[in-house]
């Protein structure tokens, strides 16, 4: 209570200490990097990473791209090689001039070197960077040699993928937040008591916020996706708690002498409610800090720093604010459009055996939908942006005169005898899909020394303990068919080099579906079992944590099993990540009217009496917050063009209101179901029960006797 009057004492410095450091909150958040490429968050100990970072240190080599030329003749396309070549950050293009002096015809080229770069009036650049695949001077190359190149050619790759992809996040996303702050704004004007009250919160939350998004420079970086969702996903989860501050703090109004005395009385209620309600959220958040992808940590340590700051900031910052604003927050206040429950309530209570014959019966197809959508997300990032994009022309047109949709990078040890290599280059040749090997080996032919290439090229393809092969495939990034055609791959060059090491985009992807269906299964059971432990020490009961999540979870299963049944491919990262947000910010609404049915129970009152009231008195919380969450997420769903954010954001939008539904319509019947069980195993309530039973019958006798 101390600490409650000190802020209420010290409401005006509270306030000018807030604004203060919301300048280097900008600044820090300004300087953050964002990273762009999501293949970066693969665990360091794999073999793709391992080669990656060998590519980088033996031949200087990161980023890796196509370059499409068509309708322009030798002459020209070899100024625009000499061109491209001069961009900073460019380390070599793989052309015809890196074999032959443009002086002399193409056609005495081997023909599988011809086809590698020609195909009727288009011709095939490689370009090698010195630079990471999303490192910002790579992305910088890209634009360059786009200005460059003109329209008349079209940059693939990964690293074109991730400009294209910064560059539309950075025009979304300031959108994001926007219309996030407008519809959560127009769910409070609507739902609340007030009409100033909204923009008083969203003062509150948005300097949080801000505070949040500023402290993540000391991370290093963060990712696209933790930027998009970040600031939307802390103004939807914290909003409940200034809710609760702002109707704790009129109730405590009515019955106190002073406003100052009411806001302490108010903050120390809030603290001790909130504290356990955010203690669920947060815990989701950090379970995604299992995962072995470390985007989920990325994402996690964002979030669940975004919940603690806006904790402090609902006890701090926002009774300060209140406390400044007092008079035109009261005198702008309105009656709340939410209609009285109670009504509602005993009805439901009348026919409660149906809800529970529904839970049963929608679990059932919603589990069968819910494992199946798990097996049909996507991996390829270029699938999540519009096909209008530059890298989705580029890779299209490649496809379409080169038949190449990926390309794999292949390194052996530099002294795997000769005989071995084209052996090894020969029989990967003819594994269905490939469509060109190219090495050292294949340029030179058996028994033709090595000494007669350009430095320039064996200086491309060999390092001091390295050889590098490219080899061109058909099938597209993430597929079943690249994947069995890298497992062929990998399996012949193991036979010759147990240290060789396949690189490149499709590899990574298939590294990362492996790697996230490990984590879904992680991530799941942590989170259960952090938010059971939690409930179970919050409710103080065994039984109450399983009626609570089992409710959860369906809402989860619906939510995450509707894709199956509409035909819709989520991107891999949704289902690990909704599962477990979904269940630590919603897992409140079951607290909060398992919370009052206790107290009711323990009161005195019956089973059907306890949770009519708990139903009655949760339901409009439960509304407020639910829509929050949905009105905070639903316009970013609509909105962006990014569909990892479009989906994450339309997954949240309608689990939040499934978990609405479930919790109104399922948990009470479940409660009355279970109430005998939940007696006997809560702690404490068994005896309170009886003894409030004893003294409502003593009552009675006196009555009698009277």
């Amino acid at each position: 209570m101390k600490l409650a009057k000190g802020i209420v004492k010290n409401r005006v410095l509270i306030l000018l200490i807030g604004i203060a450091l919301l300048v280097p909150s900008i600044i820090g958040m300004l300087k953050t990097r964002i990273n762009y490429d999501m293949l970066t968050y693969l665990p360091e100990d794999m073999d793709t990473v391992i080669g990656q970072n060998v590519l980088m240190d033996e031949f200087g080599k990161g980023a890796f791209s196509f370059i499409v030329v068509e309708g322009m003749d030798q002459k020209d396309t070899a100024v625009l090689a000499d061109r491209i070549r001069a961009v900073d950050h460019v380390d070599t293009v793989l052309w015809y001039d890196s074999f032959l002096n443009v002086n002399i015809p193409m056609e005495i080229l081997p023909q599988k070197i011809y086809d590698l770069f020609n195909n009727g009036d288009c011709t095939m650049l490689a370009v090698f960077f010195d630079s990471s695949t999303s490192s910002d001077v790579t992305m910088e190359a890209i634009n360059e040699i786009r200005h460059i190149t003109g329209k008349q050619c079209y940059v693939s790759g990964m690293s074109a993928l991730v400009t294209d992809l910064k560059a539309l996040c950075e025009q979304e996303e300031p959108i994001y937040v926007g219309i996030a702050v407008l519809l959560a704004t127009v769910a409070m004007l609507v739902l609340l008591d007030g009409w100033m009250v909204p923009f008083v919160f969203l003062a509150s939350i948005g300097m949080a916020i801000l505070i949040n998004q500023g402290t993540n420079f000391f991370l290093g970086e963060i990712s696209y996706i933790t930027k998009a969702l970040s600031a939307v996903l802390q103004l939807a989860v914290t909003m409940d708690y200034s809710i609760f501050l702002w109707n704790s703090y009129n109730e405590k109004m009515k019955s106190t002498e002073s406003h100052e005395e009411a806001m302490a009385i108010a903050i120390k209620e809030t603290f001790t409610s909130v504290l356990g309600s955010s203690i669920t959220t947060v815990a989701g958040f950090i379970a995604l800090c299992f995962m072995s992808f470390t985007l989920g940590a990325d994402l996690g340590i964002v979030m669940a720093k975004g919940v603690v700051l806006g904790v402090i900031s609902c006890v701090t910052i926002l009774p300060a604010l209140i406390l400044v604003l007092d008079k035109p927050l009261h005198r702008t206040m309105h009656r709340s459009l939410i209609p009285k429950t109670d009504g509602f309530a005993e009805k439901m209570l009348k026919v409660f055996p149906a809800f529970v014959i529904a839970f049963v019966a929608i679990a059932i197809p919603a589990y069968n939908g819910y494992s199946k959508t798990n097996k049909e997300v996507y991996y390829d990032m270029s699938a999540c942006l519009p096909e209008n994009m530059e890298v989705i022309k580029a890779n299209e047109k490649l496809a379409e005169k080169f038949n190449v949709a990926s390309t794999h990078m292949l390194l052996v040890e530099k002294d795997l005898p000769e005989k071995d290599l084209r052996e090894l280059t020969e029989k990967i040749e003819k594994i269905n899909g490939v469509k060109q090997v190219f090495g050292l080996e294949s340029i030179l032919g058996a028994g033709v020394p090595e000494n007669i290439l350009p430095a320039k090229l064996t200086g491309m393809l060999e390092s001091d303990n390295w050889r590098l092969i490219l080899i061109n495939s058909e099938y597209h990034v993430a597929g079943d068919e690249v994947n069995e055609q890298l497992d062929e791959i990998l399996n012949i060059t193991k036979k010759y080099d147990p240290k060789g090491m396949l690189i490149g985009e499709a590899p990574c992807m298939k590294d990362m579906i492996e790697t996230t269906d490990h984590d879904f299964k992680v991530v799941n059971a942590v989170s259960v079992i952090a938010i059971f432990v939690i409930i179970a020490l919050v409710e103080k009961s065994i039984s109450l944590p399983f009626i609570l999540i089992s409710v959860i979870e369906l809402a989860i299963f619906v939510n995450l099993g509707l894709p199956h049944y509409l035909g819709q491919s989520l991107p891999f990262i949704a289902p690990i990540c909704i599962s477990t947000i979904q269940l630590g910010a919603t897992v409140d609404y079951a607290i909060l009217m398992t919370t009052r049915y206790k107290k009711e129970r323990m009161d005195g009152a019956g089973k059907k009496e306890a949770v009519g009231i708990a139903l009655s008195t949760s339901i409009p919380s439960i509304i407020v917050s639910g829509m929050g969450l949905f009105s905070a997420t639903f316009g970013v769903a609509v909105y962006s063009n990014i569909d990892i954010i479009s989906s994450m954001c339309m997954l949240m939008a309608r689990g939040a209101l499934i978990s609405v539904i479930l919790v109104i319509f399922i948990l009470p019947a479940m409660l009355m179901l279970c109430d005998a069980v939940i007696i006997r195993t809560t702690l404490h309530m068994r005896g309170s029960i009886h003894n409030s039973g004893c003294d409502k019958n003593m009552k009675i006798g006196r009555e009698k006797l009277a």
